[in-house]
């Protein structure tokens, strides 16, 4: 007979996802993921079947945990203010006291750029990829804009986003807004 679950799977997954992005996979041990948790190895192990797959699975809760912020970004409609506030919308947890930095996201795309992971660099490629799209659609509002620009401030605006994501583990919010204007001020 199978032993009944004393624990509910969607509350342990979103402890483990806090955990793996407060400190990377890596970094984060099966030890401290039992701590985190509150529930065994062999727990962990019959829920989730491996550190691997549940950090996947952290993936996925933290992606439809911003699936809100993204949604707005998207059904936005003022081109590249719309992309400002998506910058700002992006960090506004990190400054409500909940002790949260940075993206899970990118912080995941840069702890595995070097990764022979596939299912995980698939992921990071597939955000990223739609976050490109999505930013494209944005600036195409412009009609004084050619291809070429467009092509050019998109990767400027990704390479910020991944700044902006980094720079929210470390900088204040008065450090942060700065950076988002000044990011915004010739595009």
């Amino acid at each position: 007979m199978a032993r009944l679950k004393n624990y509910s799977e969607s509350l342990v997954l979103e402890k483990a996802m806090h955990l793996f992005w407060k400190n990377g996979y890596e970094a984060t041990s099966m030890h401290m993921l039992e701590i985190e948790m509150g529930i065994n190895k062999f727990s962990i192990y019959s829920s989730f079947g491996s550190k691997h797959k549940l950090f996947l699975e952290s993936l996925q809760c933290y992606k439809n945990k911003i699936n809100t912020i993204f949604e707005k970004f998207k059904n936005a409609s003022n081109g590249v203010e719309d992309i400002k506030q998506f910058f700002y919308d992006s960090v506004d947890e990190n400054y409500k006291g909940l002790h949260i930095k940075g993206c899970l996201l990118t912080n995941t795309y840069n702890e595995f750029v070097d990764s022979e992971d596939e299912l995980i660099k698939e992921q990071m490629n597939s955000f990223m990829d739609n976050l490109r799209k999505i930013i494209i659609e944005k600036l195409r509002t412009d009609s004084s804009k050619d291809e070429t620009t467009i092509q050019k401030q998109a990767n400027y605006i990704l390479l910020a986003k991944h700044g902006l994501a980094a720079a929210a583990r470390v900088n204040t919010k008065q450090e942060i807004e700065d950076y988002i204007e000044m990011t915004f001020k010739n595009i």
